[in-house]
């Protein structure tokens, strides 16, 4: 059975946390050794180190989401739980310009402060990004070449990524490139070098072909795996290999 890591994954969220004793059994039953498991406003915090807590395959992430950027947020506080809560990575965070009625400017200073404590704190970050690849990639050059981290869940052409993955970042691929109409996705799944690949499924977030977000669970990993195996015309066991080990590599797992 092939190792894998998802690298994204809601397990706070219902229906996963409603069940969440089935979804990690079913995880390790598939092969998926360790997830990723971010909160995205202070709020989830607490929520994030509990799930995590006693569960050494299951790894904190603490970070404000652009959709709460008009949250307050503490910087300290946030470092302390960073430097202390036993997290690998700050996340989720990022830019969202796709959703009327949030504030750019606002979102840009959230994440400036944010990658500038991970730069110094040496964790990577886990950032989502709509609408907004060219603001996102001048904040990552503010802070390159210290900054490192993964752009999650991606699903558009390759210039923003190749772009993103010379400033030194990985890119995750979750369940957009099983869809054979996800053309983009699937092009940019293949063009972007298999050491900067990593999985995820964003679960409960994102679905899967014939697979609706509500129902994803981190198993489904192995069917992204063995989707992009057959994109680049390698053997799940190569995949499996080079993703776990970029993982681990980048998230000190």
């Amino acid at each position: 059975m092939e190792r894998l890591v998802d690298t994204h994954c809601h397990l706070t969220e219902p229906p996963l946390h409603d069940d969440l004793a089935g979804v990690l059994e079913r995880a390790a039953a598939a092969g998926v050794t360790d997830v990723v498991v971010p909160a995205y406003d202070t709020a989830s915090w607490a929520r994030v180190a509990e799930v995590a807590a006693g569960r050494p395959h299951l790894h904190r992430a603490f970070g404000l989401h652009p959709w709460v950027a008009s949250e307050e947020l503490c910087v300290e506080k946030l470092e302390l739980l960073l430097r202390t809560g036993g997290a690998v990575a700050v996340g989720e965070i990022g830019l969202d310009f796709k959703v009327e009625g949030f504030d750019r400017d606002r979102q840009v200073e959230v994440l400036d402060r944010q990658l500038a404590l991970a730069v110094d704190l040496d964790l990577p970050v886990l950032l989502h990004c709509r609408g907004a690849f060219p603001e996102l990639t001048e904040a990552v050059a503010r802070f390159a070449p210290r900054l490192r981290g993964v752009v999650h869940a991606y699903s558009r052409g390759p210039e923003p990524a190749l772009a993103l993955v010379g400033l030194g970042l990985h890119v995750a691929f979750g369940g957009a490139i099983t869809r054979p109409d996800a053309r983009r996705a699937r092009h940019t799944a293949v063009t972007v070098p298999l050491d900067r690949v990593v999985l995820e499924t964003d679960a409960p977030s994102i679905g899967l072909d014939g697979v609706p977000p509500e129902q994803a669970e981190p198993r489904h990993v192995l069917d992204v795996a063995v989707a992009l195996a057959g994109l680049r015309g390698e053997r799940l066991e190569t995949i499996a290999s080079s993703t776990t080990a970029a993982a681990h590599a980048l998230l000190g797992i």
